[in-house]
């Protein structure tokens, strides 16, 4: 049966993206940034499905969920990004069941192509020391941005912590005696990550010798500061990354998430096991933290081929 012809404004047939994203905000503890791109993606599809003449949560179709995701992949979104708004029309689908909106899910069997493999922008172990001896370095000027610069870096290295976790610490979530930091995560999910004697020093000397010169009455509880003392934002951050990168030689182009890639690597390199990488980092799931494991084989058969006569 031939379908109506489009509306010409997209209606929202579940009755409420607002509802949803209540749905993903509080029941899910979803952060904002996940809430704004899920709710962009399902706009984004209903628009896609009233170009084709579905205006009915009810009409819609597999093969129509797989038009969509096949319309990505031909405008050039990359495989995570298509994997994601997969995860978010499944969750929207599931909760419209959930909730008596819609009586089947037509997204039970939706696959979207697996995430690539490669990490790009991780650090070989001697390019950590050296970005981190050239932050140590460029902090012997006393400017408090600089040495706040080489905390912040230390710590991200150090710990794994994603940028966001990094910028939302306060004073009191760092315990240099015990050399721990306590994170909040994805879905407000609190971790204590450890962290070495360089980065205790480093943040040692922040507190100590260059956030007070920073300190306003809008600094708060925060552990970094910028130039005018309120919280660090993440932009901040990796300009501070970015700009050290480009003094040293032959590093890959990359921000604070390439120390996170790079911490990981060097941990399971050194003999981690993933169930100690995976706590650190904070994965929900295992098979997340074994893309890491990928890299580390791929660097040993790039020198096994490059140093051995016989490769």
């Amino acid at each position: 049966m031939p379908r109506t012809p489009p509306s010409p404004q997209p209606r929202d047939p579940a009755g409420g993206l607002d509802a949803f994203g209540h749905h993903l905000r509080v029941e899910k503890g979803r952060s904002e940034h996940t809430v704004r791109a899920y709710l962009g993606d399902v706009s984004a599809l209903l628009d896609h499905l009233a170009a084709d003449g579905v205006t009915d949560l009810g009409d819609v179709r597999l093969a129509d969920l797989r038009s969509w995701l096949g319309a990505q992949g031909a405008g050039g979104a990359a495989r995570s990004t298509i994997s994601r708004r997969a995860a978010a029309v499944r969750t929207f689908f599931r909760w419209a069941v959930r909730t008596g909106r819609l009586g089947q899910d037509p997204s039970l069997r939706l696959v979207a192509p697996g995430r690539d493999k490669h990490l790009p922008g991780v650090l070989r172990q001697p390019q950590a020391a050296e970005l981190m001896e050239l932050a140590a370095v460029a902090s012997d000027d006393a400017d408090p941005i600089h040495v706040r610069n080489r905390a912040m870096l230390e710590l991200l290295y150090a710990s794994g912590m994603r940028v966001g976790e990094l910028t939302g610490l306060d004073i009191d979530d760092v315990d240099l005696e015990l050399a721990t930091a306590r994170v909040l995560g994805k879905g407000n999910k609190e971790r204590i990550v450890p962290f070495g004697s360089p980065a205790s020093e480093a943040i040692t000397t922040w507190l100590s010798v260059a956030r007070p010169h920073l300190v306003t009455a809008e600094s708060g509880p925060a552990l970094f500061l910028g130039r005018r003392g309120r919280r660090v934002d993440q932009r901040q951050v990796r300009s501070s990354l970015q700009g050290l990168l480009e003094h040293l030689p032959d590093t890959p182009a990359m921000g604070p998430h390439g120390l996170r890639h790079s911490a990981a690597t060097h941990l399971l390199d050194g003999g981690a096991d993933l169930r100690t990488v995976q706590e650190l980092l904070g994965h929900a799931s295992l098979a997340t933290t074994q893309i890491y494991t990928h890299v580390s084989v791929d660097r040993l058969r790039a020198a096994y081929q490059q140093a051995h006569p016989r490769a």
